[in-house]
């Protein structure tokens, strides 16, 4: 079942490519005593994901800084490589946004957002969704309902829930 509202995040790791290669993020401890957000997405580099998701969060960045967030995590399940290129073609690095690998999957299937679509080429990925989280407990979970789309999931929206 996705997260809901009052929810506990669970214990996870994540993968971010540093100066010495790939480091583990423990995930409970960078959302310890801060307000995150956090947004999750098919793929780096697929459509949607490119042209709206991301750069809806580089747009909002600011409204979300003036509400004392702390960071914003977009979380992927693609390799921490592909994620470091994918953060800076886009922009996202530069504006300020964590960009998270999470290649085994296992962070996104334990919130229940994992999906498959083998026709687009698409196995073990997740679903689009963005939450607002304090201290590790969810404060608003909003998750995508239709395919291709990026509206309830984007900055914005995230934004004005809070």
């Amino acid at each position: 079942m996705a997260p809901s509202a009052g929810d506990m995040l669970p214990e996870a790791t994540l993968v971010q490519l540093g100066e010495a290669g790939p480091e583990p993020v423990d995930l409970a401890a960078k959302l310890k005593g801060r307000k995150v957000v956090i947004f999750g997405l098919p793929g780096a580099f697929t459509p949607t994901c490119s042209s709206a998701h991301v750069p809806s969060f580089i747009r909002t960045k600011d409204g979300f800084d003036a509400k004392g967030v702390d960071e914003i995590i977009c979380v992927s399940v693609n390799d921490p490589f592909v994620m470091k290129v994918w953060g800076e073609s886009t922009g996202a690095t530069e504006a300020g946004l964590t960009m998270l690998a999470d290649p085994e999957c296992a962070f996104t299937s334990a919130i229940d957002m994992e999906f498959s679509a083998p026709p687009a080429g698409l196995i073990r990925r997740s679903k689009r969704y963005a939450m607002y989280v304090e201290d590790g407990k969810v404060v608003v979970f909003h998750e995508e309902t239709g395919r291709g789309t990026c509206e309830i999931s984007g900055g914005e929206a995230l934004l004005a829930a809070i």
